[in-house]
């Protein structure tokens, strides 16, 4: 009797594990609320993403401005980089695109020139949102290279007016649009009139030298691998991982890296635009490494030789995420180090790191 039940309690366990499998698997393929617009795409024209398995439609109900070009180049671009809408006329030209008003999304604004004016001259530009000022665009002529701009907002209105402005440099164009609905818990400023700007995104422990997005992340967050000097790379050999409310791809948490001689600290720096811009750190940790009872990881970091947080105690096989409380700000430069405490037997780990600045959006959301 008691090994039939054993028996049904394993199987009855199997048949749990199986679904719950399952509802991560649907989960993760879930495009909810995704808004995905091919920018120039003939208006009958819809198609699913060959690599990312992504719906995107044309943008000519979003706007009733601009030509479609398509470019000019003869090397393989992302599928949703082969139109463009340009905007020869006019200063300002703006989108309507409806949202769900109090959802946080990551809002990226994609721009892929490719020759597609036949000018060889790449434009710079100017991106509004509504009334604001979100960035200004300068494009490469490298015929293998896009640009992007994404911001994290939630909108108080139904819809958003993202805007391409002529400052006399060449004809405003833009490639995508893409809107991805966020947790609403994650990527919390202190102020309610600004946004997070992504200054960069970064798979630090990465093996293959691949960009990761969906499917592999949820929310469709590009990240990119990056090579550190002085470090070597630690890898995981499965994929379990306990997610936090950030959930960064278990592809790219899977991997870390650590430095190569033992005692030196981890050291990464970028440079700010202006001594008052204002920036948010998120660093993503996961213990890559099952260690031994007499083995210890734990580590302080430092922003520009000031105490950040610590001592940092990686979970195995768990995502822990870092995140500065106020915006870090009033240097040229910023330094991040991670040194292993006194007591730590091993050297500090990174397995990926998310840099934001700050922008005013104080004016009004729409045109």
């Amino acid at each position: 009797m008691k090994k039939t039940m054993i028996g049904m309690l394993l199987h009855f366990l199997s048949v749990l594990l199986g679904i719950l499998t399952l509802l991560v698997l649907i989960q993760a393929q879930d495009q909810s609320g995704f808004i995905s617009i091919d920018c120039g795409l003939p208006e009958h024209l819809n198609y699913s993403d060959k690599s990312t398995t992504i719906n995107y439609i044309s943008d000519a109900n979003f706007i009733n401005t601009g030509v479609s070009k398509r470019v000019q180049v003869n090397i393989t671009v992302l599928q949703q980089l082969e139109y463009v809408r340009s905007f020869p006329n006019g200063v300002k030209n703006c989108y309507r695109i409806n949202v769900s008003n109090g959802t946080k999304y990551l809002i990226r604004a994609s721009f892929y020139y490719g020759n597609y004016d036949n000018l060889n001259d790449p434009p710079i530009f100017d991106l509004h949102f509504g009334a604001n000022v979100w960035d200004t665009v300068k494009l490469h002529l490298n015929v293998s290279r896009y640009t992007i701009r994404e911001i994290i907002y939630t909108p108080s209105l139904d819809y958003i007016q993202p805007c391409l402005v002529n400052t006399g440099k060449g004809t405003p164009f833009i490639s995508a649009i893409e809107l991805r609905p966020l947790n609403n818990k994650t990527y919390v400023t202190d102020s309610a009139n600004s946004v997070l700007s992504l200054h960069g995104r970064l798979d630090l422990g990465s093996v293959t030298n691949l960009q990761y997005r969906y499917e592999n992340d949820v929310y469709d967050r590009l990240w990119l691998p990056f090579q550190w000097i002085d470090t070597k790379k630690l890898n995981a050999s499965d994929y379990l991982l306990l997610q936090n409310d950030y959930t960064p791809p278990a592809i790219v948490m899977r991997t870390a890296a650590t430095p190569v001689n033992a005692s030196a600290p981890l050291l990464f720096h970028w440079n700010a635009d202006n001594v008052t811009d204002q920036y948010y750190l998120y660093l993503h940790f996961n213990e890559v490494e099952e260690l031994t009872q007499n083995e210890t990881r734990a580590f302080n970091i430092t922003v520009n030789g000031e105490f950040f947080y610590g001592p940092m105690i990686p979970g195995y096989q768990v995502t822990d995420t870092v995140i500065s409380s106020a915006p870090l700000t009033g240097a040229a430069r910023y330094l991040i180090s991670l040194s292993k405490t006194e007591n730590s037997t091993l050297p500090p780990i990174l397995n990926a790191v998310e840099i934001f600045k700050l922008k005013d959006f104080s004016q009004s959301e729409t045109v």
